[in-house]
């Protein structure tokens, strides 16, 4: 494993809009739990992960691996779930 990670662009305004630190997202990815997968996403597969901040606070990150590769990790996204939209847990969509 190289442990390569990559912010994408838009991954780091969503994650500057939301004061959001990487290492608040790399601290807490061995305890994140998969909520939901995309494996149709066009540039790869990708997954959405609930993690924690620094100070216990929910975050969503959709970490992907570039379609063909091995690495790096990217994290394609990362926000602030809006609980309007989340059950209590933050790990399902409300209908």
């Amino acid at each position: 494993m190289k442990n390569e990670i990559k912010i994408s662009a838009h991954g780091y305004d969503e994650m500057s809009e939301d004061n959001i630190f990487i290492k608040d997202i790399i601290e807490d990815v061995g305890n994140g739990v998969v909520i939901e997968n995309y494996d149709k996403y066009p540039k790869g597969r990708c997954v959405l992960v609930l993690e924690k901040d620094r100070d216990l606070h929910p975050i969503h990150v959709v970490w992907g691996i570039p379609k063909g590769k091995s690495s790096p990790a990217v994290v394609v996204t990362a926000y602030r779930p809006d609980a309007k939209m989340w059950t209590d847990n933050f790990t399902r969509r409300r209908t």
